[in-house]
């Protein structure tokens, strides 16, 4: 595409040294860079894109964009000056593409928790009906039968664009992402046009980056700002007018719940291996035999549910979905061992989280609970005594180990956790190294308890200081086990 025309329609202050040429892509990676990008300066959270121009226009970058807080004088490209680089980003992203976002039906999923699931789910029930669809998300990406490893839950707007303008080609009819905070408030999203909008929940996490909680709720609220046909939105969640006063005025607002809501559900049962309920809508009742155990995996189907229900889909063609879904990797994985206990995966990482799963599992008949966690470096500290507190509450034994500490000393963030439990609660040790602590948790199992590994999830590694070495909490539970 023509620089000319790329730059139509994007504010910019000021250009210095036009001249037209062609472009062939939007770059904000400089090590990225190929001969005929256009270089977008960005700045992130360890270093400033500014820096790196000339190594930009040394790979071929033919045209610059940087915000106006910086100078650069050069006159052997085009130099393009704009107040807010993030959103000259996503724009020309989004602009070299033909706007892709609007060629298919897309769905945005937000939430603390549950986004990975739902996301899933909804994809799942789609792919059962039929339809050609595409994910993006903290797992992975998949357009159509091609799978993409994933870096970020949703990628930056450069990334984002490319995949959706693969997805166009691929005659893509559904997308279903997820929809981060920080993407939100990162304006990776800009100029992305979302059919619908969900609302798994919304609790305490990200405060290091969002740092109130007012804060956080207003950044969640930015998709449903630009849903345009639909908003499905927890009515249980303490937040829903919060959200509610920000949705579209022209999308239609769904609600769905298990004590509120205009589509309802009645659990009948809870089981470690499967979930047993009713959906009440419009006076009539659909029962629905769910593999995903737990009072919270009730309220991911319904958000999947009240999601596809809104679109047009029959509820015992969603019903019918639903209940061919097997789960997500680490989201209430129930391992398959010859051994007379119990072993879960979960990703619960944050205060809510851990509270869900644990409560999930206290519904389930089990003799002890014995948890496995940690918490990540880097990463809101607030949340750390309160997840111990949380954990010890709801287990009958916790081993308080590491998770990703990242750039920061192990046992310092062990005891953080400790400060909500010392001198408060006995139930619990420290095991600074992952794998002893899950070992202690299988040797101390006997029948009919449940151990829980909170925290990894779907993650097959540990980030420890600047590596990041394999550990897949399945291979590890085998090995120790002695279980091919």
């Amino acid at each position: 595409m023509l620089l000319s025309k790329m730059l139509d329609g994007l504010q910019y202050v000021g250009i210095n040294n036009f001249r037209d040429m062609e472009i062939k892509r939007v770059m904000y990676d400089s090590r990225k860079v190929e001969d005929g990008d256009i270089f977008v300066c960005i700045k992130g959270f360890n270093t400033d894109g500014h820096m790196y121009i000339g190594q930009a226009i040394k790979k071929g970058a033919k045209a610059v964009v940087i915000d106006g807080n910086h100078e650069i004088r050069r006159e052997d490209v085009p130099v393009i000056i704009v107040e807010d680089t993030r959103n000259a980003l996503a724009y020309l992203s989004s602009k070299i593409y033909g706007f892709p976002s609007g060629n298919f039906c897309l769905i945005g999923v937000t939430g603390t928790n549950g986004k990975t699931t739902v996301t899933f789910l909804i994809k799942n029930i789609l792919d059962y009906l039929g339809k050609k669809t595409g994910l993006i998300g903290t797992i992975k990406n998949i357009v159509g039968d091609e799978e993409i490893a994933s870096e970020h839950t949703t990628p930056e707007a450069a990334d984002l664009q490319k995949l959706f303008h693969d997805m166009t080609l691929k005659g893509i009819d559904y997308c279903v992402m997820e929809v981060s905070s920080h993407s939100l408030e990162l304006k990776r999203v800009d100029y992305t046009d979302f059919n619908v909008g969900v609302l798994t929940n919304i609790t305490q996490d990200h405060l290091d980056f969002h740092i109130t909680m007012d804060n956080y709720v207003n950044a969640k609220a930015k998709l449903f700002e630009r849903s345009s046909d639909y908003c499905i939105l927890n009515a249980d969640d303490k937040y829903i007018e919060t959200i509610k006063s920000k949705c579209n005025h022209k999308a239609h607002i769904c609600t769905y719940g298990i004590e509120n809501g205009d589509i309802r559900v009645k659990i009948n049962s809870l089981k470690i291996g499967q979930t047993n309920f009713d959906i009440l809508i419009k006076g009539k009742r659909y029962n629905v035999n769910y593999r995903v155990p737990g009072r919270f995996s009730v309220y991911n189907a319904m958000a999947a549910f009240s999601t596809l229900y809104c679109l047009g889909f029959s509820p015992e063609d969603i019903v019918e979905g639903m209940e061919n879904f097997n789960g997500v990797p680490g989201r209430f994985e129930v391992l398959n061992l010859p051994v007379g206990f119990k072993v879960v995966i979960d990703y619960a990482h944050t205060p809510d989280g851990l509270m869900n799963i644990l409560n999930s599992i206290n519904e389930c008949e089990h003799s002890r609970i014995i948890t496995v966690f940690g918490c990540g470096g880097n990463r809101d500290k607030t949340k750390r005594p309160l997840m111990g507190k949380i954990a010890c509450e709801l287990s009958d034994l916790v081993i308080i180990t590491s998770d990703n500490p990242r750039n920061e000393d192990p046992m310092k963030i062990i005891d953080d956790i400790e400060a909500g439990i010392l001198n408060k609660y006995n139930n619990y040790f420290k095991i600074e190294n992952r794998k002893e602590a899950i070992k202690l948790a299988l040797d101390m199992a006997k029948d009919n308890d449940i151990v829980l590994l909170a925290g990894k999830g779907h993650e097959t590694y540990q980030i420890l200081g600047d590596r990041t070495v394999p550990f897949d909490e399945r291979l590890v539970v085998k090995d120790i086990l002695g279980v091919k």
